[in-house]
């Protein structure tokens, strides 16, 4: 079974076998967790997003697919990137949200990972309320079958932690 953890404060700290990050569908950096992995990891990351755009992923990576790069210099063995979806009120993107979490997990399963960080991914700049982003993540992570043992949710502030706290309880 898989232990759900919370950590208030920088995902790019933390010392796990998988970082995941809340990428754009370029891969290619951008704001947030995103510009934090990149800058921290440094451009050893860049280097295979862009190799991954020459190769499988040319018009970029899709809404709720997830795929791995190195870590760099960051104190993991690998970055899971992901692309959570815009949150919009006149349609229900939720499945889009957990495919996030989902796909990350499978991943993280073939990479053999057994402890995996994962961000509030679409919680930022992509709008979605708080509160709904952490039930979906958690219970997503509960209800998928996976061989990594921990899932750390590292939250930036004390409203994502304190949302989060109350699904996980």
């Amino acid at each position: 079974m898989t232990t759900i953890r919370l950590v208030q404060g920088d995902i790019t700290r933390e010392s796990v076998d998988a970082i995941v990050n809340a990428a754009n569908s370029s891969l290619l950096g951008g704001g947030g967790v995103d510009g934090a992995i990149h800058r921290r990891g440094g451009p050893e990351i860049l280097a295979e997003c862009r190799k991954l755009r020459a190769s499988h992923y040319g018009k970029g990576l899709r809404v709720g697919q997830a795929v791995a790069t190195t870590a760099g210099k960051l104190d993991a063995r690998w970055v899971i990137h992901t692309v959570g979806p815009r949150f919009t009120p006149e349609e229900d993107r939720s499945e889009l949200l957990a495919s996030c979490y989902r796909e990350s997990l499978r991943v993280a399963d073939e990479l053999g990972a057994r402890t995996v960080a994962f961000p509030a991914v679409s919680a930022g700049i992509y709008g979605w309320p708080m509160e709904d982003a952490a039930r979906i993540a958690v219970e997503t992570v509960r209800a998928t079958e996976t061989a990594v043992e921990e899932v750390r949710f590292v939250l930036f502030d004390e409203k994502a932690y304190d949302a989060f706290a109350r699904h996980v309880s």
